[in-house]
């Protein structure tokens, strides 16, 4: 009534073995204590109370266990062993109570008895894992479904009849009728009545009719809904008039209400009569309405209200609502802010400042300006001893916080910021705080590696805010717009993979792409124009420097004449150059004698001289 936790069990080995489902016992004679020990007759007052209250609940686990737990003494009844040995996906109970179905991964159904603990029966019930269980109304029948569902006998373990089922497996299984539509035939228990099934990534729920004859294997009607459901309940139809309606919560959030009477084959999929969401109201400081997702609904005795639990996991609220299937959307606003002790969406950075007292001093390693001389590392050789040499003083204490004191005066850097190799801390306040002096200061920089760094290091929630920015700062003037084309870059760059999630990311973007597409659409003419201005550029410069270059003089400094044109040439030159050509006849003469010479000597020596006549002729 409340919406108070009112019992909470964790069992022994939730951390190896995480709960999987869970199911009631049926109310009354609920089985007895596995102790054997001295039983008091109940007075009855209480044996009233225990039928009506809901006592044991089967908990299935991942490693196959299943575990009884009483709730009204508060502690473990009996632990079920043996059955199966893979992850438990259903349990359901049988109307007679001492006896408990489940089904597992490892394809197998198991029939438990739960007043010995033991298993009773088991069988395969699928090539691949059992997902899901139900009970006939009168309990001779079991409905089971990995994909495809079979209706078992009990009594002979059979499958009386197959259905084709679902692409994926079937999360969930339910009667939704207890009698047949025409009345006229003998009943035999099972024969014309409908049952409900929903399977995980499908939208569609599916109504089967159990047929006398085993040909048909087709769902006979479908209901539509926005997401995979998480969560469906229904009032069961007695009377041949009487609707069924359908209450499903869907992993979005959304609550569908749907009602029919089951009659018979229905091509197209029935659309839901009544939505239902919640959101919160959108006032104090958030403007915008946050959908409350629903977590589940179900039907009050009355069959005309309804059970919601919406909000958070961890402190959902319970509450009762009328329906009112006029209208085909509805939209509940509550607060659940104010109600929630939990605030779930506190931004982690936060930065919080410490309390200091004035008159400490905070050393901050690292900080420039820090006046103590840094030693570089010794070699392995000169490692200090810890002996003192005598003779040697020790450094008084007065001198070492000298050498420890910080120089405020320096840590102030001219630019203003302090000197590091990102700025992704700055940028988050900067955009939390939208403080127009810490963005410019950070965004003003134009070194790559320091932008690189602080897009790397900057946390994912910050990236849209960065990006809306940008695109202010680029609707300004083209010089700053330079400067922001290199933070673009690189968040593309290195968020590209984040971005590309976004579901709404178009809209998000929409003005930056307007903005790109603006500048990209003059950029053919200008780089067209750019290139004639620079041919018209270039050739006046050329022409220019044709003019300046100075008149070239024509003589020649230097002429140099072949012997042939000696005798040609005037006299005036011959008289110049007469000496130096005496003087070269003479060399070239003594050369020649001289050569002479040596070749005489050479044959003399090689005695060729009087042997060879024709060699002398040559020579002279």
């Amino acid at each position: 009534a409340n919406s108070r936790l009112q019992h909470e069990y964790v069992p022994s080995a939730h951390l190896s073995a995480a709960c999987t489902c869970l199911a009631w016992a049926p109310p009354g004679g609920r089985p007895p204590p596995s102790k054997d020990g001295p039983q008091r007759k109940k007075r009855k007052s209480e044996v009233a109370e225990v039928d009506k209250q809901l006592d044991i609940l089967a908990i299935g686990t991942a490693v196959g266990s299943i575990l009884l737990y009483s709730t009204v003494k508060g502690e473990l009844h009996s632990k079920l062993d043996g059955g199966h040995d893979n992850r438990v996906n259903c349990v359901r109970w049988h109307q007679d109570n001492c006896c408990l179905y489940s089904c597992s991964e490892d394809k197998h159904i198991v029939e438990w008895n739960t007043q010995t603990c033991k298993v009773k029966c088991k069988w395969k019930g699928d090539n691949s894992s059992v997902t899901s269980l139900c009970i006939s109304p009168d309990g001779k029948m079991l409905l089971s479904a990995g994909r495809t569902i079979k209706l078992w006998d009990l009594e002979t373990k059979e499958v009386y009849r197959h259905f084709t089922g679902h692409a994926t497996s079937v999360s969930s299984l339910m009667f939704t009728t207890v009698k047949p539509m025409n009345e006229n035939k003998p009943f035999d228990g099972i024969t014309g009545l409908y049952f409900l099934s929903g399977a995980i990534h499908d939208r569609l729920l599916s109504v089967w009719y159990i047929r006398s004859d085993r040909k048909e294997k087709n769902a006979v009607m479908s209901f539509t809904v926005t997401d995979e459901p998480t969560f469906i309940d229904l009032t069961v139809s007695e009377v041949k008039e009487e609707p069924v309606k359908l209450a499903v919560v869907c992993r979005d959030g959304q609550l569908h209400l749907f009602e029919h009477i089951l009659n018979g084959y229905c091509k197209k999929p029935l659309t839901s009569n009544c939505t239902i969401q919640i959101a919160t109201p959108g006032n104090d400081g958030d403007s915008t309405p946050k959908p409350v997702p629903i977590l589940a609904a179900a039907f009050c005795t009355d069959k005309q209200s309804l059970l919601l639990v919406y909000g958070n996991t961890l402190q959902p609220i319970i509450e009762k609502v009328s329906l009112n299937t006029t209208e085909s959307h509805i939209c509940l606003i509550r607060d659940v802010q104010k109600v929630l002790s939990l605030k779930t969406d506190v931004a982690l950075m936060k930065v919080k400042t410490p309390v200091v007292n004035s008159d400490t001093k905070v050393l901050v390693p690292g900080i420039p300006g820090h006046s103590t001389a840094v030693k570089a590392p010794s070699s392995g050789k000169e490692k200090k001893k810890s002996k003192r040499k005598p003779g040697e003083t020790e450094d008084s204490i007065e001198e070492r916080l000298g050498a420890l004191d910080i120089d405020v005066s320096k840590v102030k850097t001219p630019s203003g910021l302090p000197q590091t190799d990102s700025f992704a801390v700055l940028l988050v306040q900067g955009l939390e705080s939208n403080d127009a002096e810490i963005l410019n200061k950070v965004l003003n920089t134009r070194k790559d590696h320091i932008i690189k760094n602080t897009v790397a290091r900057m946390p994912i929630h910050a990236v849209i805010p960065l990006l809306h920015e940008l695109t202010k700062r680029l609707q300004g003037n083209p010089y700053s717009a330079s400067v922001m084309v290199r933070w673009l870059k690189s968040v593309f760059t290195l968020h590209a993979s984040y971005l590309s999630t976004l579901p709404d990311l178009i809209p998000q973007l929409g003005m930056l792409y307007q903005l790109m597409e603006s500048r990209v659409k003059t950029l053919q003419k200008l780089s067209r124009l750019h290139g004639r201005l620079f041919i018209l550029i270039t050739q006046v410069a050329a022409s220019e420097r044709v003019q300046d270059v100075a008149e070239v003089n024509q003589t020649a400094k230097l002429v140099y004449e072949d012997e042939s044109s000696e005798e040609e040439g005037s006299d005036d030159e011959m008289i110049a150059d007469k000496d130096s050509d005496e003087n070269w006849d003479e060399d070239e003469e003594k050369e020649e004698q001289s050569d002479e010479q040596d070749m005489t000597v050479e044959k003399e020596i090689n005695g060729d001289s009087d042997l060879e006549p024709e060699n002398e002729s040559e020579e002279e």
